[in-house]
């Protein structure tokens, strides 16, 4: 398992809390969906595997651009906690979500609507 050092609860992310948090936190500017189409942040569908800055049609900061991190499991889960510290010049303007619980649901969530 890969390593997680701020997850206390790696693996034991709720799919069904994690759309609930992610509809009521994230799609303000996020789509999920196959073709979904980009709003204020781009459309997450798929983001797993893929790396930063490489939505079609979609302007990123130059910092997320360059940034070159692949998505997974594990670095959506550190990036969640707080997008600007992680990704330093990110245009992203969320806080994060600072429980560790809420990160994995999010997380799980994301990992299965973003390949449904």
């Amino acid at each position: 398992m890969a390593n997680r050092p701020n997850n206390p609860c790696p693996g034991n992310g709720d799919v069904a809390k994690g759309e609930q948090l992610f509809k009521a936190r994230c799609t303000q500017c996020h789509t999920i969906t196959k073709d979904g189409g980009n709003k204020t942040g781009p459309n997450l569908y798929g983001i797993i595997g893929r790396k930063t800055g490489q939505v079609p049609k979609y302007t990123y900061s130059k910092a997320n651009q360059n940034a070159n991190i692949t998505w997974s499991p594990d670095t959506l889960f550190n990036y969640l906690e707080n997008p600007k510290k992680y990704i330093a010049g990110t245009k992203m303007a969320f806080a994060g979500f600072k429980s560790p619980q809420d990160r994995a649901d999010v997380v799980a969530y994301m990992v299965k609507a973003s390949q449904e």
